[in-house]
Parts: structure tokens; sequence; C-alpha cells
């Protein structure tokens, strides 16, 4: 019987998963999430040259990751029959400074992650359900965290730390940055791509509901956007990117705000959507139009340029820029407004290219190439997990 892997990215209302072959080479079976838990829950999944699977559910059947983690394994065993779990590979949003590479979990591993839920709460509790979660339905199967903070524990240390008391530094207070396992699987499709301007200096720029960009010299993290949480840069979809710190004391002081009152306005009232009081999909405030919409994009656009210039003056240069997450891989107005004026970088745009999204975007006489790479995190995801399969030969969930 065929072994497989199992990835789950587990968030505040969603499960996203994805099946992968444990075989010689992974490669996938299907991926698909169960969106909208405990409100208007559905199940969505998607296999190659197959109709896509679109089921509502209700809100008793899906009320959390463990219920929703069922109906996900409920789904594959309908696709495909029996299916042989051997190891789960999670999405772990902050590593801290112990973890700089994927680890086979064990319930003290599991217990340094909850002591960083402060440092990541939007994300990191909800990883760590989904985790409790597989152990559950999983109980014989490899559990594996992926740290999307791990790719950048490569920073020099003056692109790592903030200019504070060192003894802050020592105690973990610095540079993290995120969205590693994003930047680790594009860089290596561009290796494939392209592999002399891999070699070199690149700026990948994750574009999406999470935004970031990541300075990358000779394949390794020289520099992120984000700092010592996912809150830090590009403005993102609901969260505001950089800001005066200056803000928070005032908003304490002479406003009385909460500190969880703040949490909320910074992770979940700001951004694009604090920015447009309308949506934080892109998408919409394209197709709105109405002038705050206008200004919100503005603003995303500006700040990314803002950002593209940082990244290259860090490298000394540039000789690739690559575009993914869903913004990045398919606005590709906001690709075009980005690069405009970029020409003293470098960076020239093909008009046609850019418009139809095709892998190579700038133009044939640009000294930068710009690229579109559609990432994949489950896949990264399920490379690190499969790693780990020979530390524990023989281990699977059978169903």
């Amino acid at each position: 019987m065929m072994q497989h892997i199992l990835t789950l990215n587990a968030g505040s209302s969603s499960l996203k998963f994805a099946l992968f072959d444990a075989g010689t080479e992974v490669s996938e079976r299907v991926r698909g999430q169960v969106e909208g838990l405990g409100s208007t829950p559905r199940l969505q999944a998607a296999t190659p040259g197959d109709p896509p699977l679109d089921r509502k559910l209700s809100a008793e059947q899906a009320h959390d990751h463990a219920s929703a983690l069922a109906i996900a394994f409920g789904c594959l065993q309908q696709l495909f029959g029996k299916v042989a779990v051997e190891a789960v590979g999670h999405r772990v949003v902050h590593g801290g400074v112990e973890f700089t590479e994927s680890i086979m979990l064990d319930e003290q591993k599991i217990a340094q992650l909850e002591r960083l839920n402060r440092l990541a709460p939007l994300h990191q509790p909800h990883n760590l359900s989904g985790i409790c979660a597989a152990q559950r339905v999983f109980p014989e199967a490899v559990q594996v965290a992926c740290f999307d903070t791990a790719f950048h524990r490569s920073h020099p240390w003056v692109n790592d730390v903030y200019a504070l008391p060192r003894e802050l530094y020592d105690q973990g207070i610095r540079r993290y940055g995120f969205h590693g396992l994003s930047y680790e699987y594009v860089t290596e499709r561009l290796s494939q791509i392209a592999p002399m301007h891999a070699a070199g200096r690149v700026v990948i720029s994750h574009l999406g509901n999470g935004a970031s960009m990541c300075a990358v010299e000779g394949g390794q993290s020289v520099g992120s956007s984000m700092g010592f949480t996912a809150l830090d840069g590009l403005p993102m979809g609901t969260r505001c990117g950089q800001l005066d710190p200056g803000v928070v004391l005032y908003l304490m002081e002479e406003r009385g705000l909460s500190v969880r009152q703040i949490e909320d306005l910074l992770y979940r009232r700001s951004g694009l959507k604090g920015l447009s009081g309308l949506s934080h999909d892109m998408r919409e405030l394209e197709a709105a139009g109405t002038p705050e919409a206008m200004q919100a994009i503005d603003y995303f656009v500006f700040r990314a340029r803002r950002e593209l210039g940082s990244m290259a003056a860090i490298l000394s240069g540039l000789d690739a820029l690559v575009f993914c997450g869903g913004i990045g891989e398919n606005a590709w107005r906001i690709r075009q407004r980005i690069c405009a004026g970029f020409e003293w970088l470098g960076i020239e745009l093909d008009g046609g290219r850019n418009r139809t999204g095709e892998v190579t975007i700038s133009s044939d006489r640009s000294r930068v190439r710009v690229f579109v790479i559609k990432t994949n995190e489950e896949m990264m995801i399920a490379r690190h997990a499969a790693r780990f399969l020979s530390s524990a030969p023989g281990a699977f969930a059978a169903a």
C-alpha cells in the first residue's frame, strides 16, 4: 500500500490540507480546506484532472480543528479508499530562537512552542491546535513542525537586531522574519528555472493577505521586511505593517486602549481593510474603485516600492526579482506599478508578458530578470516531513 504525507495549515477559522505520496519523490495527490469553522463551514478539495469538490457543512459538523480534520480525512478516504498517513507536516509560524529547522514533535517541544504564542497570536495558537488534532487522529504517525522563521535564521547580526539594550536581544527580542516556507520553495524553484540568477542577488516579494519581502544572496536569506512579529514591514490584508512604536504608546496613554484592543486593531482592523474601509481583498479593492480603495492600493504599492529599494540596498544591487503569493502571482497591475520607475536599478517589464503572467515578465533588455513563481508551501512542508520518515520506520496510521 502506498504510504502518504499529510500537510496541515491550521488557521483561526480554517484547516488547509494536502495529501502527498511518500514515495521516492514526493508528489501531490489532492489539496483542500475546511473553512468557516463554527459559522458557515464548507469543504473544498481539488485533485488534478477532476472536478473540484465543494460541499456545505453544518456548524455542528465542523466547529473546531479536530472535527475539520475528521471531515478532511473522510474526504481523502472517499477519494482514494484506504489512506495510510505515515507523517503529518504542520506549518508553524514561529520557531523562536531555538528552532532553526524542521523538527519531529514530542510533548516537550510542543510545550516550548506554546511559549511562543504571544509572538504570533494570530497564528501560533491555531497551528498548535491543528497539531493536537492530528495527534489524536493519527497517533502513530510522525508529527513534524515546519517553521516560517527557520529560513531567516541565516540573517547577519545587523539584520537580526534592534537598537535596544543588548540583554533584550539575548532574551530573544530580535528580527525573525516570516513566510520562510514560501521563500524556501521559491528559492528552490528559481534555482531550477534560472540557476545563475538564483546564485546571485535576489529579492522575493511574497504579496498576499500576509505580505513581506526577502533579500536572498547565494540561496540564503540576508534580510526580511518582517521582524519580531508578523506585523512589521509591508501593509497587509488586515495588518498594519511598519508602525512608529510611539503610536502604540499614544493609544495606551491618551486613548486608554488595552493590550487586547491594540492587538485587535493592529492585526485585524488595519492594512488594506483599515485604509479602504471596505475589504482586505486586493481584487475587491481594484474592482470597487472608490477613492478610499484607490488610496489603500496606492499605499500598498508605495510601501512595496520602498521595501524593494531597501532590499536591493542590503544586497548592493539586484540580479533577479520574484513575485509570489496571491497578489504577486495574479495582480498584474500591482506588479506593473511596483516595478515602474525602477529602470535605474535595471528593472524593465514586458507589458504583454506581465499581463498574461508568464514565468519571466521582464523585457529582453532588462538587466534584472523578473519572475512570477507560484509558491507551494505545502510541497515544502511535505519534503521536510519526508526527511523524518527514516527516523520512525514503519510508523503509519491506516484507515
